[in-house]
C-alpha cells in the first residue's frame, strides 16, 4: 500500500484552517494552532510536508514562535519539507527561514492556488529524495570489497578482479592515484584470502627514511647498531600467515630492492646483525602512484622484482573515471561527520551536488572527505552550498563543440550518473531519467553502456 501524502497546516487563525484544510485534495490533513500542538501532531503523524505561519501565539505579531516551531520540527524529522507563510511579509524574515532549512516561502495574502502548487511540489522532492536514500542505504548495506562504497562500474569491476585473485598465493600489484582506496582494497583482498586470519601488516614505504627502512623491514638483532637494545622483528615477520601491504613500493631504495628480491624468490630474511636466515610464509601486496613502468626502464626500479611483485597487476580508477561515485561518498561523509561532530542534521544543497559532480577530484577521495568535513564544520544552517565545498557554482567544461559529440557526452553522463545512483537497476535508471525503459536500452546499445 502507497504511503498517504500527510500535510500539516500550523495557523492560528481558525478561518483559515478551515479555508486550508478543504483546498488540499488527496493529503491526510493535520491541523495545529500552536507549537505545542504542532510537534505533537509531527510526532504523531509525521507529515512529509508542513505549512507554518511564522506568527504564533502567544506572540501572535512576532515572527519568533514560529522560528522556534520551524526549529523544533526540523529537529525531530530534518526530511520534513516546511512551507513558511507570513503575514509579516519583510524579505529578512524569508531568507532567514530559507537558511533556517525551510524549504520554500510564500507570503500573505495566500493564493491557495498557487500554494497549492508549492506544497505539491514539496511532496514530489520528498518522494524523490526519499528514494534516493533507500538507494543509498541499500548501497551502504551491501559495502562492497574492504567495505568500499561504490556503485561505479569501473570500481565493481576491481573488486571483482580482487575477489577472484584473493584466493591464489600471488603477489599482487595495486597502481592508482593517491587517495583513490588502494590500501582499503588491499585490506579488503586480505580478508577475502585464505590468510583472512593472519595479521595485515601495512607500511608506507615513502613514509620512513632509508636508513630505517630496512629495519622496519626486516627488523634487527639486538646490539646490530647503536640504539638496538633489544631483538626486534620486522614487519615481513609480523605477517607470517597474512598479508603485508607496501605501500609506495616505488619509493624502495635500490640496495634494499635487492634484499626484497631475495625474500620474494627464497621466502627466508635475514634480520639487520643476524646471520641466521628465517622462513616467513607472507603474502606481499604492494602499491603505487608512481609510473613503474616507466621507472623500471629508466633504471630507477630492478626488472626483476617488479616481475615478482607484478604476478597480478589491477589498476584503481580516479574518482573522475567513477561517475556517481563523488556524491554517493559525498553524503557518507556529510552524515558520518555531522554524527562524529554532534552538528545536527545536514544535507546538501542543490547546487553543491552540482558541483561535486562536476569537480574533476585531482585528490580523489582524500580531497573529497576533507572538503565535505571542512564544509560540514563551515556551513550555516541545515544546507551545505557549493560555497562551504569551496567549489565554483559554474562552469563551463572543455570539451567537443560538435552538437552531436556534446550531446552523446551528456547521455553517456546522465546514464552512467543514474545507473551508478540505481545501483544498475534498469527500472530505476529509467525513472531517474525521465524516460521509458525501451528507450533507455536502445540508449544503452547505442552507446556501449552496461549496468
Amino acid at each position: 500500500m502507497t504511503d498517504p501524502r500527510r500535510l500539516l497546516i500550523v495557523e492560528d487563525d481558525v478561518g483559515l484552517q478551515r479555508q486550508l484544510r478543504w483546498a488540499y485534495d488527496g493529503y491526510r490533513i493535520a491541523v495545529a494552532g500552536d507549537r505545542e500542538s504542532a510537534i505533537a501532531a509531527v510526532r504523531a503523524e509525521e507529515p512529509q510536508v508542513v505549512t507554518l505561519d511564522l506568527g504564533l501565539p502567544p506572540d501572535p505579531d512576532g515572527v519568533a514562535e514560529g522560528f522556534a516551531t520551524m526549529a523544533a520540527i526540523l529537529a525531530m524529522k530534518p526530511d520534513t519539507k516546511i512551507v513558511v507563510a507570513s503575514g509579516h511579509g519583510d524579505r529578512a524574515s524569508a531568507l532567514r527561514a530559507i537558511e533556517l532549512g525551510a524549504w520554500d516561502f510564500y507570503a500573505k495574502p495566500i493564493d491557495i492556488d498557487a500554494l497549492g502548487m508549492i506544497v505539491d511540489r514539496a511532496f514530489h522532492v520528498h518522494a524523490l529524495e526519499a528514494e534516493n536514500r533507500r538507494l543509498a542505504d541499500r548501497i551502504e548495506g551491501q559495502r562492497v570489497l574492504g567495505g568500499m562504497l561504490t556503485a561505479a562500474p569501473e570500481m565493481l569491476k576491481v573488486t571483482r578482479t580482487i575477489e577472484r585473485v584473493a584466493p591464489a598465493d600471488v603477489s599482487v600489484m595495486l597502481l592508482g592515484a593517491s587517495g583513490t582506496g588502494k590500501e582499503l582494497l588491499a585490506r579488503g583482498l586480505h580478508d577475502a584470502s585464505p590468510r583472512r586470519r593472519g595479521n595485515f601488516v601495512a607500511i608506507n614505504c615513502a613514509a620512513i627514511p632509508e636508513t630505517l627502512l630496512e629495519s622496519e623491514l626486516f627488523g634487527h638483532e639486538k646490539g646490530a647498531f647503536t640504539g638496538a637494545i633489544r631483538t626486534t622483528e620486522g614487519r615481513i615477520e609480523q605477517a607470517a600467515g597474512g598479508t603485508l601491504f607496501l605501500d609506495e613500493i616505488g619509493d624502495v631504495p635500490l640496495p634494499l630492492q635487492v634484499k626484497l628480491l631475495r625474500f620474494l624468490q627464497e621466502r627466508v630474511i635475514e634480520r639487520i646483525g643476524a646471520r641466521k636466515a628465517i622462513p616467513v610464509d607472507t603474502r606481499i601486496v604492494c602499491a603505487t602512484h608512481r609510473d613503474i613502468d616507466a621507472m623500471v626502464a629508466d633504471g630507477r626500479f630492478r626488472e626483476d622484482l617488479y616481475y615478482r611483485l607484478a604476478e597480478i597487476v589491477i589498476r584503481i580508477p580516479s574518482l573522475r573515471e567513477r561517475p556517481g561515485d563523488a556524491g554517493l561518498l559525498a553524503r557518507a561523509f556529510l552524515d558520518r561527520h555531522v554524527a562524529q561532530m554532534g552538528l545536527g542534521a545536514k544535507r546538501f544543497a542543490a547546487d553543491a551536488l552540482a558541483a561535486i559532480d562536476a569537480w574533476g577530484w585531482p585528490g580523489n577521495v582524500r580531497e573529497l572527505e576533507n572538503r565535505v568535513k571542512r564544509a560540514a564544520i563551515m556551513a550555516d544552517g541545515k544546507c551545505v552550498t557549493a560555497a562551504d565545498l569551496d567549489l565554483p557554482q559554474n562552469g563551463e567544461p572543455d570539451g567537443p563543440i560538435n552538437l552531436k559529440a556534446v550531446r552523446e557526452a551528456a547521455d553517456r553522463s546522465a546514464i552512467r550518473h543514474a545507473l551508478a545512483r540505481a545501483q544498475g537497476n534498469i527500472s530505476g535508471t529509467a525513472r531517474l531519467l525521465g524516460i521509458s525503459r525501451p528507450t533507455l536500452y536502445d540508449l544503452m546499445k547505442s552507446y556501449d553502456l552496461q549496468p
